[in-house]
């Protein structure tokens, strides 16, 4: 765990130098800088938009409804022993109206946190298994890290403005072109370093996440379990479904676009076909080597999650939490 945060501070670090390094090669090579101003201003002002109205659009996209205790007893339960459990206010629970089985948590910070499940989901895990899932998004919630990723989000966003603007705009009214010419390419170099830096980071908060369930009290089996049901779960709908949550697949538990490809690699871990992962079993996948062929981690490079594989191989080598 504190590999994983020390490789996350060092990544904010390393994206914050590349917006240092641009503006310090802009300052230097020209006087006037205002196209560059308005783009940062811009993308400060879009973030803080993103902020104020992002739970409403992920509440309108999802066709999000707040539900009360009555309704759903069991789940209220749960997501209140967990709040309890890691230390925070207890979240607005919400339940999608979608087929699709996944989960999510969203809000503009502790005070503001809505932990939401899917109509599919509640179908599809048994408790211990929904539970984990529901362990995961408060940790999300309890590492705050859906704020430090929008902000990181909005990094390669500065870069390819940047860019856009010295490569096409700036040329036209400078007789530095060739200056020019180069800042918008370095630019759009750094935003596509950038941008694989964001969905490393995006990555590297899942595994927080699924640290942050175990450390809640549940089993590792039931996280895999859980993994393993929403890979063959996606899997299953149609692809009008997926293309309906493309935009707020980052949110989600697991990327359910990759689930068709997923289904291969985890064929090996269910020995006792019985649909789920037991102790057993993960305690097998342990003992395992995984490797990833090239064209995984050319896939893996550019996703919002690991390797479903790695994933649950990284869940294998924790020990449950006591109590």
């Amino acid at each position: 765990m504190i590999w994983l945060r020390f490789r996350m501070w060092l990544l904010v670090a390393v994206l914050f130098s590349f917006i240092y390094a641009i503006i310090t090669i802009i300052g230097t090579q020209f006087l006037h800088v205002s196209g560059f101003t308005f783009y940062v201003v811009l993308a400060a002002l879009m973030m803080l938009i993103q902020y104020l109205i992002g739970p409403k659009i992920v509440e309108w996209s999802m066709r999000v409804k707040y539900v009360k205790r009555q309704d759903y007893p069991r789940l209220f339960q749960m997501v209140e022993g967990l709040s309890r459990r890691a230390n925070i206010p207890m979240p607005r629970v919400c339940v999608a109206q979608i087929a699709l089985p996944n989960a999510f948590a969203f809000g503009r910070g502790l005070k503001d946190g809505r932990v939401c499940v899917t109509e599919g989901i509640l179908e599809l895990l048994d408790d211990g298994e929904l539970k984990a899932v529901l362990g995961h998004e408060l940790s999300h919630l309890k590492n705050r890290d859906v704020l430090t990723i929008t902000i990181l989000s909005v990094i390669p966003m500065i870069m390819y403005r940047i860019a856009w603007h010295f490569l096409f705009f700036s040329r036209s009214r400078d007789n530095r072109g060739g200056n020019t010419v180069l800042i918008g390419m370095a630019a759009f170099l750094f935003y596509f370093i950038t941008n694989l830096l964001v969905l490393y980071a995006s990555r590297i908060r899942e595994y927080f996440a699924d640290k942050g369930s175990i450390e809640l009290g549940n089993s590792p089996a039931n996280l895999a379990s859980s993994l393993y049901k929403l890979v063959y779960g996606s899997a299953r709908m149609s692809k009008g479904s997926l293309k309906e949550v493309e935009g707020l697949k980052a949110f989600f538990v697991n990327d359910p676009s990759r689930a068709a490809s997923e289904i291969r690699d985890l064929s090996g871990l269910d020995l006792n076909k019985d649909g789920s992962v037991d102790p057993l079993e993960l305690l097998q996948l342990k003992n395992r080597k995984v490797g990833l062929n090239f064209s995984d981690r050319m896939l893996e490079l550019l996703s919002t999650h690991p390797n479903m594989l790695k994933r649950i191989k990284r869940l294998s080598e924790y020990s449950p939490a006591s109590g």
